[in-house]
This record gives structure tokens, C-alpha cells and sequence, in this order.
């Protein structure tokens, strides 16, 4: 019983000093800013922009296939203008040449014929910089209302691409079984590791995010923010194509062969589940009806020995983000004294 009544004395002790250095701190003005840290939970869409959706069709990329990704992050305002942000984010990515170019086959002949998928969940771990175009107060109670703010930075990012063993062969071979998702880095589908090609490409690398945001203040404990963020990375791989050509055939086995070249094998598309598209047909129609032109070009993109797309950039990503903040109180609030 002494000892709490020490602890309180203790603390009404605190509490008196504490709100006289403030009486006295207040006969003067006092313009230091007060560092502040938030936690940041949110989520959004995803968007792929590789061979399977290039940059030069933008607008279709976008929405083409759009999947999702969740975050949480940990943000640290030094100065009413520039903060620093950790966020880890985990992110679903896809692509498909026939979902791509279904509608358009014309204009994405080859890519159409090539018949490539992918899914790759992305795991990114980032460090962005932040500037503020509004001005916070002094400390977090009186920061910004509405604050529109750029980032940049760095990421770490890990990442394994899969795709779908196709419907049936008409062979029954099991490598063809129930249309499982298989990771592909380990098939090397461009002969990876063969002498005179690259070698086995990393599930590790890096990205630089860069993208703008807005955040909006509720209350002294919480924001709702919305940025959109776009991720280069150090890697052409996320999606398993690379700028290569079709490996020698004899040089890979089972369901490596099948993943490779997915070209003149496949009557439906694998990614479907349920009631898959036939893409193969059409190919024949176009080439049956066309002109000798449009036959000529059927015929190339069937037997064209290019995989990937021969791309001056890598792989990237857009993300979409809604997210809450809850600002971390930075001091101790004592009773009123009466």
C-alpha cells in the first residue's frame, strides 16, 4: 500500500511539473515540429506489365486482369514535409496471351499463338521517402487535413511465377492430370542453364517503387489514405519470359517441354478451369479463310523461334491501395489539474 501510494505522488508530481513547463512554455511561441509515427493497413489491385501485357498497350493492361494485394506499413514523419515508410505487401500478379489478345488477334497474332499464362505471388518488402505538398502543424494533433504527397525508394522483392498443365493432350499422358498450378522456374522453359543461354533466374529482386498519394485526417488517431504506386523491377522473369528463344525441345522432359512451348499443343486455354475457351480453332479459321497474307502470318507466329517479346524493359507492376492509419500518440496525456 506505501509503495502505491508513492507511484502516485510519483505521477501527480510528473503531471504538475509537467503542465507547468507548459504554462511557461506557452508565454513564448513554439514553432518545433514534433516527429510522429503511424501504422498503415490497406489494400487494392494489382496490375502485370511484361511480354504477356506490354507496356506499349497500357490502358488494356490495366485492365486486363487485374488482381489483388493487402500491406501493412509502419510510417515516420521527421519534418512537416518529409517522412519515411517501411511497408511489407503481398501481391497477386497474372498474365495471358489468350485473355490478352482474344479480342484483337490480328494485332497480337504472335502472342495469341504463343498461348503463355502466368500467376506470381509477389512478396515486397519496401523503404519509400515521402514528400508532403501540404505542410503538417507542429505535432500530429494538428497536422494536414487533406495531404496530396509523392514517394519513391527501394524494395526487396521475392517471387515464384506458375501456370496451369494444359486441359487434355489426347494421349493421356499424367503430366497433363487435373490442370495443376506448377512453378516454372524450376522446368527453365527458355533452357536456362544449357550452354550458351542464361543462366537460372533469380526468385530474388529488386524494385523501385514510385507513385503518389493522398491522405485525409478523420481524427487526431486515424487517416484514410489512396495512393497508386508503380514497381520497375531488376528482373524479366516475373512472369518466366525472358527475352530468349525456344529452347531445343530434346533438351527438356516431361512437363518442362509442355510449359515451354505452349504454341501448337493446346486446342483450349489452360487458365480456364471451367468450360476453357478454344483458342486453337481459330487459329485454323483464320488460316483456312484468310488471305494469303493472313495465312503467311498465322503460319509465323505458330513456328516463329522468339519466346519472349526481345523487350527493352523489364517486368513491373502497379498497385492500387486504400488504406486506414492509426497515428501512434507521441506523449503521455495527464488529467487536467483542478
Amino acid at each position: 500500500m506505501y509503495k502505491y501510494k508513492q507511484v502516485v505522488v510519483g505521477v501527480a508530481a510528473i503531471c504538475l511539473l509537467s503542465g507547468l513547463v507548459t504554462e511557461s512554455s506557452a508565454q513564448r511561441p513554439n514553432t518545433h515540429f514534433v516527429p510522429y509515427s503511424s501504422i498503415t493497413f490497406g489494400g487494392g489491385t494489382s496490375t502485370y506489365f511484361g511480354d504477356l501485357a506490354g507496356y506499349g498497350k497500357p490502358i488494356r493492361a490495366l485492365f486486363t486482369l487485374p488482381r489483388w494485394n493487402v500491406g501493412l506499413g509502419y510510417t515516420r514523419q521527421f519534418t512537416p514535409h518529409f517522412a519515411a515508410r517501411a511497408t511489407f505487401t503481398w501481391a497477386r500478379i497474372t498474365g495471358d496471351d489468350y485473355k490478352f489478345n482474344k479480342n484483337d488477334i490480328n494485332n497480337g497474332l504472335v502472342q495469341y499463338a504463343r498461348n503463355l499464362h502466368f500467376r506470381n505471388d509477389l512478396k515486397e518488402f519496401a523503404i519509400t521517402g515521402i514528400y508532403n505538398f501540404v505542410a503538417d502543424g507542429r505535432n500530429s494533433d494538428v497536422r494536414a487535413k487533406f495531404t496530396p504527397y509523392i514517394f519513391g525508394g527501394l524494395a526487396l522483392l521475392a517471387h515464384s511465377p506458375e501456370a496451369r498443365t494444359p486441359v487434355a493432350d489426347g494421349t493421356g499422358s499424367d503430366v497433363y492430370a487435373g490442370q495443376q498450378w506448377v512453378k516454372l522456374q524450376p522446368l527453365h522453359t527458355e533452357g536456362q542453364g544449357q550452354p550458351g543461354r542464361d543462366k537460372p533466374y533469380s526468385l530474388v529482386t529488386l524494385a523501385i517503387p514510385v507513385g503518389f498519394g493522398v491522405r485525409y485526417m478523420i481524427n487526431e488517431s486515424f487517416n484514410v489514405g489512396a495512393e497508386i504506386g508503380f514497381r520497375y523491377t531488376f528482373t524479366d522473369y516475373l512472369d518466366d519470359v525472358g527475352s530468349g528463344t525456344y529452347p531445343d525441345p530434346a533438351t527438356l522432359q516431361g512437363v518442362a517441354s509442355v510449359m515451354s512451348d505452349r504454341r501448337q499443343k493446346e486446342q483450349f486455354a489452360a487458365r480456364y478451369l471451367k468450360n476453357p475457351p478454344d483458342r486453337y480453332t481459330v487459329l485454323v479459321n483464320l488460316f483456312q479463310t484468310g488471305t494469303p497474307d493472313e495465312k503467311a502470318a498465322v503460319t509465323d507466329a505458330l513456328n516463329t523461334p522468339n519466346r519472349g517479346g526481345r523487350g527493352l524493359l523489364n517486368d513491373g507492376y502497379l498497385l492500387t491501395n486504400f488504406s486506414i492509419h492509426y497515428i501512434i500518440p507521441s506523449k503521455i496525456k495527464c488529467p487536467p489539474i483542478k
